[in-house]
């Protein structure tokens, strides 16, 4: 039978490891094809509740601590060696292609502890972000659940009796996990949403899903009947079903996970000799495949991840990766994790357990080093020059070349709430002479007004143009918006207070120039929020448009550009490299995708441009002047300063002939 109150070896359960580890690969391939394959970490999860469980069953034990110990060595000698060698390996590689490499040195440092998890949960890291690709130690994050729930769970098996083969061992273990599952699983669904990184990294909210593994466990012991009844569903038909899950869209990330964790406790308790699906997975390649899971779990996501910072992820590509995959973790499982998990350490369980904390930490030295040292560097590539590149602070004072007149940067933005009733002056904050000038333009938006700052040289210059520039960070693209979280009060007093003050110091026929960033009214994927928003966009434009017009005042308004954003992107890291001959780590969406996304955005702006409610200004084909939307110019030049997509002074001034033409011409 499948449950039985004994820890004999089963194959049928590393068969099922295999199917959760080539999920999770497929899915870190590409999330198009297998969308939740990610949740074949989940069925880890239940697979190592089952299994822990199974085997402390009747394992006897004289007191508590010789209980922890055996424990505890059983877990080190299985996952530390493997994981040294995975991170000192990975580390020197990732050193090699990242010009950056502390967030994903700090991660690995953080997984030979056990600690991860919590450090990805501290930097906020969101997993389905493109930013988490480029991060050879994220994966590592389960491993890090699972070596904080190894601390609660000996406990609980220890005190309830189970540990000590009580006669009420098995019950009380039932109940308590029980308890402690409901709670996990409420949390676990709520946390998903109001702090998702939460729900995801912590232990706690994960706690549910191994307890499940061995709820199905001690279920199936000491109910006969649970045991009968489940053994009568069709394994084949709970595998289509997990398969199923698995094609679900990640909106549906709390259901699915729901799901395939219940999914894999029936198949655990119904996979029985004689189906169609106990033959598949106890067929002798499946099962090594599930042998060889921990390592290929460990090293598939290097292979990836690396690929990404050089040759990248296409069709052609991939065969060679995942052969790459396979060696690496054939090698891991045959000369590091089995033997390692074999041989005798100590004579003494503790000091073996000592030996495995301190082969962490002598792996940690020297990537403590490469993080804390800066002058230490592995780094085989050409950093570009950051001051050619135009990445500068958005707040650098600026004045054109032959004039007088300066902007002041922090004297004209507001950065957060605490600046509310800051003062914005005109004298601050204008490139050529207000009073005198043939036209006066004002810019107003968030952070992206004060990155354009350097796009209006030939307009003051040689149009005699005066141009004010202002900023709020957090702003939202026009007044009369929502606009909530830490920027709420600030974009309230600079849409209420500073720009209504400026806009009456304008005269007939001069403008109002708004900069932001339009992404958010052109998301992957439309929802009924999006509708809203967009509804509010053109509705603030015409109102604004009409306080402006009474005053023969004319609105310009910036146009969507290419998601940058989403690459999350620093521009050292988009730099074109020897080591990456098809574009690097930074992939930005195609033309065509861009400029369908923002098809909703475009139709609103067109349609109030040929009403006369604004003039547009686009500078799509400045941003994205190929198919293939890229983080680099025509001329090489990089076009975003930051990870936030905010235009480098090099893309700015490529913008200066269109943004010039819109305002003169006009």
């Amino acid at each position: 039978m499948p449950c039985k109150m004994q820890s004999s070896y089963r194959p049928e359960i590393d068969g099922l490891r295999a199917f959760a580890v080539v999920a999770v690969i497929i899915n870190h391939f590409n999330k198009d094809i297998l969308p939740c394959g990610y949740l074949g970490v989940d069925i880890f999860f239940v697979i190592s509740g089952y299994v822990i469980t199974s085997s402390l069953s009747e394992r006897e034990s004289k007191d508590f601590g010789e209980f922890l110990s055996g424990f505890y060595e059983r877990r080190i000698k299985r996952l530390v060696p493997a994981l040294v060698v995975y991170v000192a390996v990975t580390s020197i590689l990732i050193c090699m292609f990242n010009p950056e490499p502390r967030l994903a040195l700090k991660t690995g440092i953080t997984s030979l502890f056990g600690l991860s998890n919590l450090y990805l949960f501290k930097q906020s890291t969101n997993y389905f972000a493109q930013s988490t690709e480029l991060n050879s130690f994220i994966h590592t994050w389960s491993l890090g659940v699972e070596e904080q729930f190894y601390f609660l769970f000996p406990v609980l098996v220890w005190f309830t009796g189970f540990g000590r083969q009580a006669l009420n061992g098995p019950r009380n273990l039932f109940f308590w996990i029980s308890v402690l599952s409901i709670v996990s699983l409420i949390s676990f669904d709520y946390l998903y949403q109001v702090k998702q990184p939460a729900a995801h990294f912590l232990m706690p909210p994960r706690f549910w899903e191994m307890a499940v593994g061995c709820l199905i466990f001690i279920g199936c012991v000491k109910r006969a009947g649970l045991e009968t009844a489940l053994e009568k569903v069709p394994p084949l038909l709970v595998v289509f079903a997990m398969v199923g899950v698995m094609f679900l869209s990640n909106t549906a990330a709390v259901p699915a996970t729901i799901g395939i964790v219940f999914l894999s406790a029936v198949l655990i308790a119904c996979l029985k000799n004689g189906t169609a699906a106990y033959q598949f997975f106890t067929h002798k390649d499946v099962v090594f495949v599930g042998l060889a899971s921990y390592s290929l779990y460990l090293w598939h996501w290097g292979v990836i991840s690396i690929s990404r910072w050089t040759i990248g992820i296409y069709w052609w590509t991939i065969p060679f990766q995942i052969a790459l995959i396979v060696l690496l973790s054939i090698l891991s499982y045959h000369y590091v994790e089995t033997p390692f998990r074999r041989a005798k350490w100590a004579f003494v369980r503790w000091k073996t357990i000592g030996y495995g904390i301190s082969a962490s930490t002598i792996a940690s030295l020297p990537l403590l080093a490469l993080v804390k040292i800066p002058r230490i560097s592995l780094y085989a590539g050409n950093p570009p020059s950051l001051i050619a590149a135009g990445v500068s602070s958005l707040t650098n004072t600026y004045s054109i070349k032959g004039t007088s007149t300066l902007w002041r940067g922090e004297k004209c933005v507001l950065s957060d709430n605490s600046q509310v009733g800051k003062r914005i002056a005109l004298e601050d904050c204008t490139l050529g002479s207000f009073s005198n000038a043939a036209k006066r333009v004002l810019v107003v938006g968030n952070s992206y007004s004060a990155a354009f700052t350097h796009a209006f040289d030939k307009l003051v210059v040689t149009d005699g143009y005066s141009v004010t520039i202002t900023s709020s960070w957090g702003a939202s693209p026009v007044g009369g918006m929502p606009n909530s979280g830490s920027w709420d009060k600030a974009n309230t007093y600079y849409w209420d207070t500073i720009v209504p003050a400026l806009v009456h110091r304008l005269k007939p026929r001069d403008w109002v120039f708004l900069i932001n960033d339009m992404a958010e009214f052109s998301p992957k994927h439309s929802t009924f929020e999006t509708k809203v928003s967009t509804k509010q966009l053109r509705e603030s434009l015409e109102r604004l448009s009409r306080k402006l017009s009474a005053k023969e005042v004319r609105l310009a308004i910036l146009h969507g550009i290419p998601f940058a954003r989403e690459a999350n992107c620093q521009p050292v890291v988009a730099a074109k490299q020897w080591f990456s001959p098809f574009g690097g780590p930074c992939k930005l969406p195609n033309r065509s995708e861009s400029l369908m996304r923002r098809d909703n955005l475009d139709k609103v702006l067109i349609s109030l441009q040929e009403r006369g409610v604004l003039s547009i200004v686009d500078l799509f084909d400045v941003f994205c002047p190929d198919e293939q939307c890229t983080y680099n110019a025509r001329n090489g030049q990089l076009l975003y300063r930051d990870e936030s997509s905010h235009p480098s002074v090099e893309a700015v001034r490529l913008s200066a002939k269109t943004i010039r033409s819109i305002l003169v011409s006009r």
